[in-house]
């Protein structure tokens, strides 16, 4: 029942994960801007794992930071490119949307949507960039694998179904 809020996202922002109760009272906050482990540049996107475990997409340090519930932080993945969108589903599937890497901005990455294990980090997929809808921000996914897109800026929305 506790919600988690991204605060930070562009120039001088908080850097900061935000924890409230059911009901919106404060109860925490963690993180300051930075690159440092804990630390972030525009958190962008959060998702929790059957385990409870919060994964941030810490975009402009091109991670994925890994918490436990009060801050904690538990580890941290650059397999997965420059995070925007992040989403995982009841099988402990990580869906995570990059519509930032290429060899300038994150060398050796490529736009799209990688597809990996919650658990253990090991990609398992990837949905390459549809660069004609737009930026690819947002990603998300339903009980039958489909995998859905949100592009800013053409203010687009794609469903890719399952094989």
């Amino acid at each position: 029942g506790d919600i988690f809020v991204a605060d930070g996202h562009g120039g001088k922002t908080n850097g900061r994960i935000v924890k409230f109760d059911k009901n919106g009272k404060f109860l925490m906050a963690w993180g300051k801007p930075g690159s440092g482990p804990g630390e972030f540049d525009e958190p962008h996107g959060l998702a929790m794992d059957s385990q409870g475990r919060l994964f941030v997409a810490d975009r402009g340090n091109n991670r994925i930071e890994i918490f436990d519930q009060n801050g904690k932080l538990l580890d941290t993945w650059k397999q997965f490119g420059r995070p925007s969108g992040i989403a995982i589903d009841k099988n402990d599937v990580l869906y995570v949307a990059d519509s930032q890497s290429d060899e300038k901005v994150n060398p050796g990455y490529k736009q799209g949507i990688k597809i990996g294990n919650a658990k253990d980090g090991k990609l398992t997929g990837y949905i390459p960039e549809t660069k004609d809808l737009g930026s690819l921000e947002a990603v998300g996914v339903d009980d039958a694998g489909h995998v859905f897109a949100g592009y800013t800026g053409a203010m687009n929305f794609k469903r890719f179904a399952k094989n």
